[in-house]
């Protein structure tokens, strides 16, 4: 008799938008890891804070997606390189580290006056266009879209063609088929702005990384994917996190007052840490198969396996922090897993900090009315995608 395995993602009980799937309490509580169901295939799920932590630690993991039982199919054969999220080291701290200079939390204070002034235009473009307004299209998405546009050198208008063919990308019902022609589409775009930026470099991201191919460091392909991968992760991540942490706040009114009127920078950073533990939008996409028999969380998994790293549930562990399903800024969040943990943890943190630490503020300052304009419960949510958030946000003010 097989016993039918849970879904992964799990469903959310639509008690709370901010809150993970109830089942994910009783996973981590459980001897062992979860056996679940991801895209039709049998996996481990690890949802314990300490064993996530443990897992993203250990070499016998692997994120290269040409190990036998790889969860995802491999890049190999496809219109576009290997990405080196879906290597193991050392291949992948080599090009990692080729990235990281443009991603300090330096070069990222730096930026600062021009994410300022990209917010400041998106949000007097909403203001002009009317209320009611959706957040998402007007705000939270524009703003991730140009900064990463203006890091890479990717001319923003283009941003309607890759925004609608990341969001293939990233969601997890779609066919295979569709996925393939959203890559096979997104890689000749690149392509041809590479092989612009071949003829007229400029001073940008792209640019500085076909020196690198000059010098024979990295090929022409590599600057291809890792552009690719940087320009889907650069704005589909930050948005979701600045459209759902508005809706946060509003429900948290005692809270986004506190932000609105904070001067202390110290304050503005530690309300968007606990945003980014409390609400952990990616729910899926970090993905991992083992070379060999391993135990993780008292849990033995064979060679071969497929293994699934929970973050919205290690977040929530009561281990990590006390009350763990309470928004409470005042918390030390430091240590927390929104932008996963080890070699492979999110090259774009800093960015995505100052993003949110610009765009939160400044839209609760310019608008001090700003509200929702239909119930929440009318609200709907991401909830097929690797990054979780609402759809649409209308707002008022």
């Amino acid at each position: 008799m097989s016993i039918e395995l849970p879904p992964f993602p799990g469903v959310r009980s639509g008690r709370c938008p901010f809150d993970p799937p109830t089942d994910y309490a009783d996973w981590r509580e459980g001897e062992g890891l979860r056996r679940a169901l991801w895209r039709g295939k049998p996996v481990w799920v690890v949802s314990r804070f300490a064993d996530i932590r443990e897992a993203l630690s250990d070499p016998r993991l692997s994120a290269d997606d040409r190990t036998p039982g790889f969860p995802l199919p491999p890049a190999a054969g496809s219109e576009v390189a290997q990405a080196f999220i879906r290597m193991d080291d050392p291949e992948h701290l080599r090009l990692r580290r080729m990235l990281t200079g443009e991603f300090t939390v330096k070069q990222m204070e730096r930026l600062r006056p021009l994410i300022q002034e990209q917010v400041d235009h998106f949000l007097e473009q909403m203001i002009s266009a009317g209320q009611p307004a959706d957040l998402v299209s007007a705000y939270a998405f524009p703003v991730p879209s140009m900064v990463i546009s203006l890091m890479l050198g990717v001319p923003y208008e283009d941003h309607a063609f890759f925004q609608d063919h990341s969001n293939t990308m990233v969601t997890a019902d779609v066919t295979g088929q569709e996925q393939q022609a959203a890559v096979t589409a997104l890689a000749g775009y690149m392509y041809e702005l590479v092989a612009r930026k071949e003829r007229e470099p400029g001073d940008d991201l792209i640019s500085r990384q076909l020196q690198r191919v000059a010098a024979g460091e990295i090929s022409r392909d590599t600057v291809v994917v890792n552009a690719l991968t940087l320009l889907v992760a650069g704005h589909e991540t930050t948005a979701n996190m600045i459209a759902l942490g508005t809706l946060a706040l509003l429900e948290n009114p005692g809270r986004l007052a506190r932000l609105r009127a904070a001067t202390d920078p110290t304050e503005v950073a530690n309300t968007v840490e606990e945003l980014l533990r409390y609400l952990t939008i990616v729910q899926d996409g970090i993905y991992r198969v083992t070379t060999q028999d391993i135990t993780i969380g008292g849990q033995l998994v064979q060679a071969g396996e497929a293994v699934l790293i929970n973050l919205p549930a290690g977040n929530r562990d009561a281990s990590f922090s006390a009350d763990p399903d309470t928004f409470d800024p005042d918390r030390n969040t430091r240590g927390h897993l929104a932008f996963g943990y080890g070699t492979h943890q999110c090259l774009g943190q800093p960015l995505a900090r100052v993003e949110l630490q610009i765009a939160l503020p400044a839209l609760l300052r310019r608008l001090p009315n700003l509200r929702l304009a239909v119930p929440l419960d009318q609200i709907a949510f991401r909830n097929n995608t690797i990054t979780y958030g609402p759809h649409h946000l209308p707002v008022t003010w």
